[in-house]
């Protein structure tokens, strides 16, 4: 069901298929390519062999060979001209027809490169935006794990420029830890309160004690020990609802299908069922904010969902710049969003089967 986006080489991942961006024909090309084969030895290319030509935006499946893995999926990609060429069209077929295999296959994970940002010259930002939709519209209906790999020694920004508008809010609203120290300014104001209150307190009557001077109060009588049960009783019985019944009330407000909002939320269906009925689960951070995501929610919203779980999205966090940038823009794809947390050196949120 998740997204994750990792660096690694992609001929070690665990995963049921990886996807190799393939040459058109039955030979072996360069990058990824080329990984894939060396790491899979020449079983391989006789396998590649008998499949022929692929066209692009078509994928095929074969035996991984000496990979860690139980097939390979060659997906060829268009290579970029100018643009107006079907290329978007045909790379985003090539996406589509990688998971469907997968799909068809019964995978429960598969690794993709970005594929055609390398050798084929498409441009990095359509790439990724191709790429995002894909996972985004796939995840929706199907679960599997899918990881975007970038190869371990690639120093480079993910998205490009695609992202920029959020850079420039982040440092716009954020708040450091590191801001100017007002602690020695607010020392002086308190200890400029004290000399105003021992002022007003010398001049005030003797029997008139001000700060605990003079003679020490009476002794408070005990409270009723009924009374006070009595009063917490029903202290609590005001209490707000938890996360889970809130979250209900908006499953029945919108009218959506749990199906729908566990989907969109990249939640397993068994944790999304235990959240709503225990009716004082405490979900993570990352799970809250996923299903404030899922149902759509603006930022008034998402902080009230989150406040029934004890957290709140705030300036001093940069992951939480992230989300209110994209909810405030209505744009509501965890792998989106993930892209750009990725692209920003923060941590993802957690999709899958966490708490």
């Amino acid at each position: 069901m998740p997204f994750e986006i990792i660096r690694h080489d992609i001929t070690k991942m665990a995963v049921d298929a990886i996807v190799n961006t393939a040459n058109p024909h039955p030979v072996v090309g360069a990058g990824t390519d080329s990984a894939i084969h060396k790491a899979a030895g020449p079983g391989l290319l006789a396998a590649r062999e008998k499949i022929g030509d692929i066209m692009p935006g078509h994928s095929a499946a074969t035996k991984a060979y000496d990979l860690q893995v139980k097939y390979v999926l060659h997906t060829v990609s268009p290579a970029w001209r100018d643009g107006q060429h079907r290329e978007l069209e045909l790379l985003r077929m090539a996406y589509d027809a990688a998971l469907d295999l997968a799909g068809k296959l019964r995978c429960r994970s598969v690794a993709f490169p970005l594929m055609a940002a390398g050798s084929y010259g498409f441009p990095q930002e359509q790439a990724l935006s191709v790429a995002i939709h894909a996972f985004t519209d796939f995840l929706l209906t199907h679960d599997m794990m899918i990881y975007l790999v970038i190869y371990n020694g690639e120093a480079f920004s993910l998205a490009g420029s695609l992202f920029d508008d959020l850079k420039s809010y982040i440092d716009d609203n954020y708040v450091s830890q590191h801001t100017p120290n007002y602690a020695p300014r607010r020392r002086r104001e308190l200890e400029e309160m004290y000399e105003l209150a021992d002022s007003v307190s010398a001049a005030l009557p003797p029997s008139r004690p001000l700060f605990g001077t003079g003679a020490a109060p009476a002794e408070p009588k005990a409270a009723k020990s009924a009374g006070s049960v009595g009063d917490l009783e029903a202290f609590l019985r005001q209490r707000e609802s938890t996360f889970s019944e809130y979250l209900l009330d908006l499953l029945k407000e919108r009218g959506v299908k749990d199906s729908d909002v566990y989907h969109r939320a990249q939640v397993s269906r068994q944790l999304f069922n235990k959240i709503i009925n225990k009716k004082n689960y405490q979900p993570t951070k990352s799970t809250a904010i996923q299903l404030a995501l899922a149902l759509e929610l603006d930022l008034n919203q998402t902080q009230k969902l989150l406040g029934k779980a004890g957290y709140a999205l705030t300036r001093s966090s940069k992951a939480d710049l992230v989300i209110q940038y994209f909810i405030s823009k209505k744009t509501y794809s965890i792998p989106e969003i993930n892209v750009a947390l990725f692209d920003c050196g923060l941590p993802l949120l957690k999709t899958g089967t966490g708490a």
